[in-house]
């Protein structure tokens, strides 16, 4: 059985965290575990033996990386490319949660713990929270998550909110009948404010989608459902991992109790096309992250992106 899959990826280019266009390419694809050892020779080989006629080429996700790699090299007939490196953050489950809460400084948990105590008083006692696990609960989740998706960024500006077509919730049920998603949502009375959907595979849970009502940012209560959820999940003790998949944030770099370098690197048939997307790509990644810089220097980024994802200044 091969360990490739054949897919369609989307290839984006994007300014910052807005997507501009996309390319579809058809790659083989593969995603390496946690557990697995460093990857730097499956970066520096071309599996040309197991190439098909309409792929294009391959994408390795989340390849450990012991040092960066160049961004763009050819190798075997194919270009290498190394769009970006990032920390890969995700949770040790085998473990206690009361050994988990002692990877936290003690001003943190002191944070966590008065953030939590807050909330349980505007909520005028416990904290009104639930997980969803059986097909029949995973569809009221959807409905529920739905209403505070509409709300978030996430959705707004980046069309990543929790999908809502027949395609997705079949599919959520049939993970639920297999035991394979969790999901959890914080309510403020009857009023649902935050949600966590967690897919399974393998032993390992899947970070997909996290949102909350901006109304509620000043509360923390993305954070305090991630902790609630992950205290029960503790309590399982049925899996290994919590994976909080590529991209960097300052909610993953909190939560986890684990950070290794690792890139995404695609290996594409050299040709002129393929060349062109390429270096147009990296030129555009060049120019967001000068962008970026030139921002971070006036001190305006972190005031744009906030008046884009809450509209409104940053106080």
């Amino acid at each position: 059985m091969s360990r490739w899959k054949l897919g369609t990826v989307p290839f984006k280019f994007q300014l910052s965290d807005w997507t501009l266009f996309s390319i579809p390419l058809s790659l083989q694809m593969r995603t390496e575990k946690l557990d697995s050892a460093s990857g730097k020779s499956e970066a520096d080989r071309v599996p040309v033996e197991e190439i098909e006629k309409n792929s294009r080429g391959f994408l390795i996700r989340g390849l450990p990386v012991p040092e960066e790699l160049p961004a763009i090299s050819r190798m075997d007939g194919f270009i290498r490319y190394v769009p970006h490196h990032y920390q890969h953050c995700y949770i040790d489950l085998g473990m206690s949660f009361e050994d988990y809460q002692q990877k936290f400084s003690s001003k943190t948990r002191s944070t966590i713990r008065r953030k939590i105590r807050k909330y349980s008083e505007h909520c005028k006692g416990d904290i009104p929270w639930k997980a969803y696990k059986t097909p029949e609960e995973i569809r009221e989740f959807i409905r529920l998550a739905r209403s505070v998706s509409k709300l978030t960024y996430q959705e707004r500006l980046l069309d990543a909110g929790i999908p809502d077509s027949e395609e997705f919730i079949s599919e959520a049920e049939r993970l639920a009948s297999e035991g394979r998603v969790r999901a959890y949502l914080l309510f403020d009375g009857e009023r649902p404010v935050s949600y966590l959907y967690c897919p399974v595979k393998d032993d390992t849970l899947i970070y997909a989608y996290l949102g909350y009502d901006p109304d509620y940012q000043q509360m923390s209560v993305g954070t305090i459902l991630q902790w609630l959820a992950m205290e029960e999940l503790f309590g399982e003790n049925r899996f290994r991992y919590f994976d909080f998949t590529e991209g960097e944030s300052d909610h993953k770099r909190l939560f986890a109790t684990n950070q290794r370098q690792c890139a995404n690197v695609f290996l594409l048939r050299k040709n002129v096309q393929n060349a062109l997307i390429v270096y147009a790509h990296h030129a555009g990644n060049r120019f967001s992250e000068w962008l970026g810089r030139v921002f971070d220097r006036l001190g305006l980024k972190t005031r744009i992106r906030h008046f884009l994802r809450f509209g409104r200044q940053a106080e």
